[in-house]
């Protein structure tokens, strides 16, 4: 029985012995040498690290490369403490060993703010989950938190390998360790070079280390340096190897065609002989619903041309969803009749419940209430979705742009009827993810579909219409909020009261069906409320900490607060998108807030300065930013500034936009981001993700939006649902916060203050408050 599997059954029967056993020390995350595969006489350390004959050190990469540079990162620490150049650090995919699992991201989602850290139950819940994060070991790559959940494993265990052979070169020339040194990956003494690290690597393998020292950032030559990315030049030059590049001998290629209806099925082909008989088809797979997936039918032929050809030439009976049809409009009506019922009657879950609030808002000297609300939002990334997969000889070997593959391993096993190590999983360069490549759907389909050729691979590829009809798109929501300011214009009290569907239970439900509530109940849900056990037996009725993330965790001081969240279900698929709750809460939070300030006569930024009392961290990334945008200085004719203050995955960004009108819409001339996310790796890779951040979250800010009549998505294309072009690409400045804390994300956290700070901008200009998204 596999380690997980034990734990969490043992969990679930025997939880009076969690908290014992999560007292206990965690295992350790450097992993054995025979951990890591070698090969051609390379030699493996331990599970990270192995170097191979010519001094070249070869690390086992865990991590999913979809642009956000977690690459060249995650070899930029370990290059720092083997003293090796980065372009000598080779990667080597990581196997399935729990070893490699995202303890971080776990971490992040314990329900805590900004003013609970270092306090007691903080302090046991993050002792308890590393522990609970360790031993499950799930693989994946999300949350922003790769290089978080790196940062100590990956630096030890490069220290570690450097001791072993220091320790061996000093064996081999009897000189003591204290004389030696290294530069480039060659080991030197006062005497002279003593060679490289490949000609003493077996003998390190034996020996002790002794005691492991990380490098001070005194000493730090490569950490906090803007280093060229290691995958740059495969990008350029085409031999990066994505999902759709994947070609093996004698591959076949398929087509998907789903249901239009969302969660609908299919019914019998009409013209199935004519469409057999299109050049190249070789045969039709019907594929019922898998991992979330609509009922589709799948087209193989002899290239992806002739498959999507024919896809298109079905004419099918299709069946409606048994639930009925739905509309996207109609659940943005019952949204917001269930948020604003709950907030009128105290409903909802309570994610956080601070003072009396009630009396607060009673008597305050006046209030302020809002109603904002955010659409459904598909991932549309560059590359849509693929998988590659053959069958043969009781096994299968899977091709895929994954964010976890542990679980496309296991849902490719499942379809297959496979154990799970007769499956073997190559991880490709991702074309964007965003969160979509969380799910394993198209995976489970190129299985299904591979079953049937004979043992033949077989690519599987989405078209951009079936890519952006059948995504599990971002939930939509609707927030009630409602202050109470004192004499002074602060805020005594604040309720805040949101409603949408809860996407982690789902997904769960998709990834580990069988396991999905006790992994819920057990470390996400330390809500003191007694529905979290319902977790245990109803996962998709338990709390889901991103479903009021963003808002319950805020940074502003307020002596009254409930922050409540009202579960639905819309029949709509829902999953994570980029910044998951915070995209939008962001938006409701931080435009309310400066709703707060106009209310109270004062200046947005001083506004939120005075709310900041105790943090430090947020105050300094705020002062940044508005010092760096020149906030309080005169601006042009026609121009305004907005301002928002955002903490997710860690980090805290502080965005000011500068807007002017054109054709009576919003056109973002200039947008300037601080950011502490504790020490910056690299400073490059690190502003590119700031500026992907914001160009993302202001597309999805005037043009994001996915509409569904009679369950069918409206938007089908790139025209319908438009990216930012170019040309209203506006001025970005990043900024860096100096912080010796460790990392912290970088992959999303640019993303949810730009909403809110382009709607505050265009109050400011236009006197107009626009609170629902799309601003336009």
């Amino acid at each position: 029985m596999k380690r997980r599997t034990w734990l969490l059954a043992g969990l679930g029967a025997a939880g009076a012995l969690v908290v014992g056993w999560g007292a206990l020390p965690p295992r350790s995350r450097l992993g054995k040498a025979h951990t890591l595969p070698v090969v051609d006489g390379e030699v493996g350390l331990n599970g990270w690290i192995k170097v191979a004959a010519d001094g070249h050190v070869v690390l086992a990469m865990n991590r999913s490369e979809m642009g956000q540079g977690v690459h060249t990162g995650l070899a930029q620490l370990v290059a720092e403490e083997l003293d090796v150049p980065l372009h000598t650090v080779a990667l080597t995919p990581a196997g399935h060993d729990s070893l490699y699992g995202n303890v971080a991201t776990m971490v992040g989602n314990m329900p805590f703010g900004p003013r609970d850290e270092g306090r007691a139950p903080e302090r046991i819940a993050h002792w308890a989950t590393v522990r609970v994060a360790r031993e499950l070991g799930i693989n994946l790559t999300g949350g922003s938190s790769s290089m978080a959940d790196a940062w100590e494993p990956l630096r030890l265990a490069a220290a570690t390998a450097r001791a072993q052979l220091l320790g061996a070169m000093a064996l081999k020339h009897k000189l003591p360790v204290a004389e030696l040194t290294v530069k480039d990956g060659v080991v030197h003494h006062a005497s002279g070079a003593l060679g490289h690290y490949g000609e003493v690597a077996a003998q390190a393998a034996l020996t002790p280390p002794g005691e492991v020292t990380l490098k001070p950032p005194a000493q730090w030559r490569q950490i906090g340096q803007a280093l060229p990315r290691i995958d740059l030049a495969g990008k350029v030059n085409g031999q990066a190897r994505f999902g759709l590049d994947v070609r093996e001998p004698g591959q076949l290629f398929a087509a998907v065609r789903h249901c239009p209806m969302l969660g609908g099925g299919v019914g019998p082909v009409r013209n199935l002989a004519q469409v057999m008989a299109m050049p190249g088809v070789l045969r039709l797979v019907s594929l019922g619903p898998m991992a979330g997936s609509t009922a589709a039918y799948a087209v193989v032929a002899r290239t992806t041309w002739h498959a999507q050809q024919a896809a298109r030439a079905l004419e099918v009976d299709w069946q409606a969803p048994p639930s009925g049809r739905v509309d996207s409009a109609t659940v943005m009506q019952q949204l917001a009749q269930a948020a604003q019922a709950a907030h009128d009657s105290g409903g909802g879950f309570a994610f956080r419940r601070e003072g009396d609030v009630k009396a607060g808002l009673q008597s305050a000297a006046r209030q302020v209430s809002a109603v904002y609300s955010a659409p459904y939002l598909a991932h549309v990334t560059m590359e849509p979705m693929n998988c590659t997969v053959q069958v043969r000889d009781g096994a299968a070997t899977v091709w895929a742009p994954t964010q976890v593959p542990g679980a496309a391993r296991e849902a490719a096993a499942r379809v297959l009827g496979l154990p799970d190590d007769a499956v073997t999983v190559h991880v490709t360069y991702l074309g964007g993810g965003f969160g979509r490549r969380l799910e394993v759907d198209f995976i489970a389909q190129a299985a299904r579909v591979a079953l049937e050729c004979g043992g033949a691979p077989v690519q599987l590829v989405w078209s951009r219409e079936e890519d952006m009809t059948h995504d599990f798109y971002r939930p939509a929501g609707v927030a009630v909020l409602q202050a109470g300011l004192g004499a002074d214009g602060r805020p005594v009290a604040l309720a805040i009261t949101n409603a949408g569907d809860a996407l982690v239970p789902r997904w769960l439900s998709r990834i580990v069906p069988r396991v999905s509530g006790l992994i819920d109940g057990l470390t996400r849900n330390g809500f003191p409320d007694s529905r979290a056990l319902g977790a245990l037996t109803a996962p998709g009725d338990a709390p889901d900490k991103t479903a009021a993330e963003g808002l319950f965790d805020l940074p502003y001081a307020v002596p009254a607060l409930r922050v409540a969240h009202v579960a639905t279900h819309s029949g709509i698929p829902v999953g994570s998108w980029r910044a998951v709750g915070h995209s939008h809460h962001a938006f409701f939070l931080e435009s309310f807030v400066d709703e707060l300030a106009h209310a109270a006569g004062a200046d947005p930024v001083a506004y939120r300065l005075a709310l900041l009392d105790g943090l430090p961290r947020h105050a300094a990334v705020l002062q940044r930013a508005a010092e760096a945008a020149g906030w309080g200085q005169p601006l042009p004719a026609g121009v305004a500034r907005g301002v928002a203050l955002h903490e997710s995955f860690g980090s805290i960004v502080a965005q000011v936009v500068e807007v002017t009108q054109l054709a009576g819409r919003p056109r973002v001339r200039r947008v300037v981001c601080a950011v502490d996310c504790g020490t910056v790796v690299n400073p490059g890779v690190v502003a590119r993700q700031m500026e992907s951040g914001i160009v993302f979250g202001l597309t999805a800010a005037l043009y994001g939006r996915i509409d569904v009549v009679r369950s069918e998505v409206q938007q089908k294309n790139l025209p319908d649902q438009p990216l930012l072009p170019l040309a209203e690409c506006p001025v970005i400045e990043t900024y860096f916060v100096p912080s010796d804390g460790p990392p912290t994300g970088v992959g999303e956290p640019g993303t949810p203050p730009m909403a809110p700070a382009l709607a505050n901008a265009w109050f400011a200009l236009t006197g107009e408050r626009r609170r629902n998204l799309p601003l336009i």
